[in-house]
């Protein structure tokens, strides 16, 4: 048998450029970082400026392509506005776009308020409208791509989070759309992550180490996701990365309107 040579395979997305939404750190920074591995300049986009500089440093030393960062709350439309508007002066437009943003408030359909609703809503469905309306005459210029990053909350509800498992159908919906009123110049797919070994998730369970609620961290990072994922553990942020640089890149470029789990194997359902 011939081994593969991975480099070789790897995406080439060399002179394009991405723009990552909420990418200053866990699945948007995993996925800026592999795409910057795949040749692009790439925009990270995020809230508090230290991180997001941070996160540009981090990410800028991975690849031959300009990495930028531009501060944006994803919920207010004239912020999105600019963030585009920055990406397309900056590099001449926008080949790539990923759909990301932070987690709605957890908890039950008796924990959550309407409020709650309203701002999960805001938060992961208008911010991808908005992203989507501001970029579309850029993306359409040529073999443009968008990747929404979701969660197999929405194949597999999970225990007090409703509204990720709820609100988040509506961006697949939205990507499902954009497969058909974008094509053929533009694809757009969904990934949805399972368990993943995030800095969030890190900063949890060793929180939890230090109260004394589990003796060792691998014990507490096992008591948040099933023990029977069929891969053998988390996955690492690049893992998911990789995922999106693929969909990015030209040899995805049948693969439009997917929905692909990126989950170990957890999700029971055909």
């Amino acid at each position: 048998m011939t081994a593969i040579d991975t480099e070789s395979e790897a995406p080439n997305l060399e002179g394009n450029t991405a723009l990552v939404a909420a990418s200053s750190s866990g699945l948007g920074k995993a996925a800026a970082t592999s795409l910057a591995e795949a040749g692009a300049n790439v925009v990270l986009n995020g809230r508090d400026e230290d991180r997001l500089q941070a996160a540009v440093e981090d990410v800028d030393a991975v690849g031959p392509g300009e990495v930028v960062g531009r501060a944006a709350d994803l919920t207010d439309g004239d912020a999105v506005a600019g963030l585009v508007e920055a990406t397309a002066e900056r590099f001449g437009g926008v080949d790539h776009l990923v759909l990301n943003t932070g987690d709605p408030t957890s908890g039950g359909l008796f924990d959550v308020n309407e409020d709650d609703w309203y701002h999960a809503f805001d938060l992961l469905v208008m911010s991808a409208v908005r992203l989507v309306r501001e970029s579309a005459e850029y993306l359409t210029d040529g073999a443009g791509s968008i990747v929404a990053i979701t969660s197999i909350t929405v194949r597999q509800p999970v225990p007090d989070l409703v509204l990720s498992s709820c609100v988040r159908m509506a961006v697949l919906g939205l990507v499902k759309t954009m497969s058909r009123e974008l094509a053929p110049a533009v694809r757009a797919n969904a990934v949805l992550p399972g368990p993943v070994e995030t800095p969030a998730l890190r900063n949890i369970v060793e929180d939890a180490v230090e109260r004394g609620e589990y003796d060792t961290y691998e014990e507490g990072l096992a008591s948040y996701w099933p023990d029977d994922i069929p891969t053998g553990g988390v996955a690492q942020p690049d893992e998911l990365g990789d995922v999106v640089a693929f969909l990015a890149s030209p040899a995805a470029s049948y693969v439009n309107g997917a929905s692909l789990l990126v989950d170990g194997g957890v999700v029971r359902s055909v």
